[in-house]
């Protein structure tokens, strides 16, 4: 039988993508959002322009029996926007209410299953401190202390989603996106990701320049590309006994200068990297730099061990084919402004 399911925060990087692979497996899929897909036509049969704040809006979207939800809505950016401290008031109020709405939805409407976007900010502060072991497994989020609001607001929410679970029978699935990178994404603005922001700079930049890298660099990520997090969202809810938390991300580290050479490297251009940190990063934007933890790595033993998935996507093949994309991007704007 054909599955009904409502995609939230369809008009955003993954859960655009996430509506195309759930049409391409046959599912009727209904699309929410404040805005519609920036980059190609939404795939879902039917997309809702809708402020998931306002209960009553949302309450008409289930004019149907839906089978599952994936909520993937929520007020978020890149380390300019989350951690500089001027959005978190608006972050915390807007992701809860949000996730408040959903959950309330689903139990009057007894979706049987939901599926949750959290992150890895997730995780204490206190075991991220060195950028060559950062701890991330998924028991080691407690005792809690995320470096960021936006990260209490997650892990607030994972909790409010498991009691719903525990208090009125939801099936409730959640994973843990650590950075997840690709086609499609926030490229410019304030609220694109490290990859993102990596590709773009190198893109408008020419031989002999230099890009700015915030910090020092020595920071460490891993990232994860967007058909790969789609892939393990479908895994995760499609598990009969396996409901999370989990992490769903990459265990290829690397640190944010390696990421920049990366880029530049995969251009072909003649480019430096100027890392900018301390005063002369307060001087030029007038707040401390935002790097968020010194590492964050994701932990993929268990996901592997439950749900048998891995990422197969090496890094550099994965930012060649964002690099391409957003210098398209570039090169297209260029045009236009020309």
């Amino acid at each position: 039988m054909r599955k009904n399911v409502i995609v939230c925060g369809a008009g955003g990087f993954i859960g655009s993508h996430l509506v195309r692979r759930l049409k391409n497996d046959g599912y009727w899929v209904r699309g929410v959002d404040i805005k519609h897909p920036e980059f190609s036509e939404s795939a879902a049969d039917d997309f809702v322009i809708c402020d998931l704040r306002d209960q009553h809006k949302y309450k008409k979207l289930f004019d149907r029996q839906i089978d599952e939800v994936y909520q993937l809505a929520a007020d978020m950016g890149g380390a300019g926007y989350l951690f500089t401290g001027e959005n978190d008031a608006d972050v915390m109020h807007n992701s809860a209410l949000i996730n408040l709405n959903t959950l309330d939805n689903c139990r009057e409407f007894k979706v049987p299953k939901v599926f949750y976007s959290s992150s890895a900010c997730v995780y204490p502060e206190y075991n991220q401190m060195d950028p060559t072991n950062p701890k991330c497994s998924e028991d080691t989020v407690y005792p809690a202390e995320p470096d960021s609001e936006y990260g209490w607001e997650k892990l607030f929410s994972e909790r409010m989603y498991l009691t719903y679970e525990k208090n009125h029978g939801i099936n409730v699935k959640v994973g843990r996106f650590h950075n997840i990178y690709g086609p499609e994404g926030t490229w410019e603005g304030g609220k694109e990701k490290a990859p993102a922001a990596m590709c773009r700079k190198v893109a408008m930049a020419k031989d002999g320049d230099s890009i700015e890298v915030w910090g020092d660099g020595k920071q460490t990520r891993s990232f994860l590309h967007v058909e790969q997090c789609v892939e393990a969202i479908i895994r995760l809810m499609n598990s009969k006994n396996f409901n999370g938390p989990v992490n769903i991300g990459s265990d290829e580290m690397i640190s944010i200068n390696e990421l920049a050479e990366m880029t530049i490297k995969i251009s072909g251009k003649n480019i430096s990297v100027n890392n900018l940190v301390g005063d002369e990063f307060e001087k030029k934007y007038g707040h401390r730099c935002p790097i968020g933890v010194n590492g964050r790595n994701s932990d993929n033993a268990l996901i592997s061990k439950e749900l048998g998935w891995s990422p197969h996507y090496p890094l550099k093949d994965g930012m060649s084919n964002a690099f391409e994309w957003i210098n398209k991007q570039v090169q297209s704007n260029k045009t236009e402004s020309a």
